[in-house]
C-alpha cells in the first residue's frame, strides 16, 4: 500500500494521464492550414457547371440527305474540353437545314455535317461549289457515299463522241436517299468554282457519270 503512495509513482501516473498539449496545439495547426490549403484550392478551381457547354446532337439515327426538324435534334450538355470544332449551339438555326453524312443518336451536329458554305471549304477549297448530278446510271448512286472522292464525265455532244473528263477530284457531300413513290435521285458534288461551273453547264445537255478513285 506504501508503494502505491508512492509521490513519485503518483507523479509518473499523473503525466500518463495528463494530454500533451504541446501536440495538441500542434495537430490544431496542422488541421487548420490543411483547411486554409483546401479552401484556396476550391476557391481557384473552375465552376465544373462553367466547363459544360450546351450544344445540338442528332435526337436519332440520321441519313445523307435529311432535312432536320425540330424531332431530329435537341441539346445537351456536354463538356466544353470534349466538343469537336464547329460544334453547333443555335437549335434553332439546324431547322430546315440539310444533314450531309450520316450521323448516330447522340452525335454532336458540326457545320461540316450540314450542306452549306464551310462544308464546301472543307470539301474543296474556299471558292468551292456544290453542283448536283443526275447520273446515267442511277446504280452507281447505291455505291457512292458522303466522303467519296470521284472524277465526273460525260458520254459529249452526240453518240459518236468518246466519253470524255470535264472534273476530277469531286468530293461527294450528299447522295439522296430512294423516293418512295419513285422518282429521281441526286449526287451532290463539291469542286472548286471554274470545274463546277463546266460540270454544272456539261449535265444540261448530256448524260453524266461519275468513276470513284
Amino acid at each position: 500500500m506504501a508503494e502505491s503512495l508512492n509521490p513519485s509513482a503518483l507523479r509518473r501516473l499523473s503525466a500518463a494521464l495528463r494530454p500533451d498539449w504541446t501536440r495538441t496545439v500542434a495537430a490544431r495547426r496542422a488541421a487548420a492550414a490543411g483547411l486554409v490549403v483546401l479552401a484556396a484550392v476550391a476557391a481557384v478551381r473552375a465552376d465544373p457547371r462553367g466547363e459544360q457547354a450546351e450544344i445540338a446532337v442528332a435526337a436519332h439515327d440520321l441519313t445523307p440527305g435529311v432535312t432536320l426538324t425540330a424531332e431530329d435534334v435537341r441539346m445537351e450538355s456536354r463538356s466544353s474540353d470534349t466538343l469537336p470544332d464547329g460544334a453547333q449551339t443555335d437549335l434553332q438555326a439546324l431547322i430546315g437545314a440539310t444533314v450531309a453524312g450520316p450521323a448516330r443518336r447522340g452525335e454532336v451536329l458540326t457545320d461540316v455535317r450540314l450542306l452549306g458554305p464551310r462544308l464546301t471549304e472543307s470539301a474543296a477549297g474556299p471558292d468551292a461549289r456544290i453542283v448536283p448530278l443526275q447520273l446515267q446510271d442511277t446504280a452507281v448512286l447505291d455505291l457512292i457515299r458522303p466522303g467519296d472522292v470521284v472524277d465526273v464525265l460525260t458520254a459529249g455532244d452526240n453518240d459518236e463522241s468518246r466519253p470524255r473528263v470535264i472534273a476530277t477530284n469531286a468530293v461527294v457531300v450528299l447522295v439522296s436517299e430512294k423516293p418512295k413513290g419513285g422518282g429521281e435521285r441526286v449526287a451532290l458534288v463539291a469542286l472548286p468554282a471554274r470545274p463546277a461551273n463546266d460540270v454544272a453547264a456539261a449535265s444540261l445537255v448530256a448524260a453524266v457519270t461519275v468513276v470513284l478513285h
